[in-house]
């Protein structure tokens, strides 16, 4: 274990100081989200993945950006989690530096996105998981980051690690894990932990105070042309948080991967001319690496599509074991 490493580990054990929530008190009912193959402007194999606001008098942000944290301690030495508190568990030195090339990128997204003059420099709103990782990528991108852009900062429990159990032994981690891959990362449900949709779950309540925040931010003066929202959280919640907001099925979800660690996916923001509607694009590279598929699969809104995803194994109304 080399020495940053150790450092992070010394940290990261001595520190115990509670970090309080910050979850919003109430939540509106979530704005629909469905795919542009209802707008008969698309073609019919769009190659891109898209998802539109069923409003046309709202605005919406000019980005969504969403960051996976930089290396952890965990992501090169699982034996961590032993004796180290999950939401605990530090950087590595290289994380630390995948982190401050994040936030490079959003430095470069978030200005270029408004022509990046002092006069019209854009702006972001942060998110940020609770756990130490993901609160030190934070760090690291907000010293590459001019903070006169920064309009916020809110940490969000919600966006948190998926739930593993208290301090982890190693070897019934692994057969857990080994487990899940037979069963199914969406609905298995790791002992004294979460489920896969116990987080999808946590991220619906997420997506639907974003929304409510983008109109406080509006009501507060802010031009949401300006604005990016970033979200800075885990591999697994990052991919749940594009299922339930691209209306990805199950099955499309299990094929899916993780991005790496410190990597950026960015939901980008087009409007249509004519009808006035908003959606968030998420382009082929990224979807490609993320092992989600191509928008033709994603066909939501007609009957004949959604058949698609009932079984197609010979229907047999032979005679059961059990009756016979």
């Amino acid at each position: 274990m080399n020495a940053c490493i150790r450092s992070c580990v010394a940290v990261s054990t001595r520190r115990r100081a509670h970090i309080g929530s910050k979850i919003p008190c109430s939540t509106p009912s979530f704005s629909t989200l469905f795919f542009e193959s209802a707008n008969k402007k698309a073609p019919a194999c769009s190659s891109t993945i898209r998802a539109l606001s069923s409003s046309t008098n709202k605005k919406r942000v000019r980005s969504i950006i969403l960051i996976r944290h930089g290396e952890s301690l965990g992501n090169v030495d699982e034996a961590s989690y032993g004796t180290t508190a999950d939401w605990l568990i530090p950087l590595t030195c290289r994380g630390r530096r995948q982190a401050r090339a994040a936030g490079r990128e959003i430095n470069r997204i978030v200005s270029a996105g408004c022509g990046g003059t002092l006069d019209d420099p854009g702006k972001v709103f942060f998110y940020v998981s609770p756990y130490l990782r993901t609160r030190q990528t934070l760090r690291g991108i907000l010293m590459e980051v001019n903070r006169s852009q920064v309009v916020g900062i809110r940490e969000e429990p919600r966006i948190s690690e998926q739930q593993f159990g208290n301090y982890q032994d190693l070897e019934r981690v692994r057969d857990a894990k080994a487990e899940r891959s037979d069963f199914g990362r969406f609905y298995y449900r790791f002992p004294n932990g979460e489920s896969g949709f116990d987080v999808y779950e946590r991220a619906t309540g997420f997506i639907a105070s974003m929304i409510r925040d983008c109109e406080q931010l509006e009501a507060e003066g802010h031009d949401l042309d300006e604005v990016n929202l970033c979200v800075v959280t885990h591999g697994l919640t990052l991919r749940l948080i594009l299922m339930r907001w691209f209306q990805y099925s199950v099955h499309e979800f299990e094929e899916s991967r993780n991005p790496d660690n410190g990597a950026i996916v960015i939901l980008k923001r087009h409007i249509d001319d004519d009808t006035g509607r908003a959606w968030y694009e998420l382009k082929d590279k990224a979807r490609e690496k993320l092992h989600f598929p191509a928008f033709y699969d994603q066909s939501r809104f007609h009957i004949a599509d959604d058949l698609a995803l009932l079984d197609t194994e010979p229907w047999d109304e032979g005679v059961d074991v059990e009756e016979s």
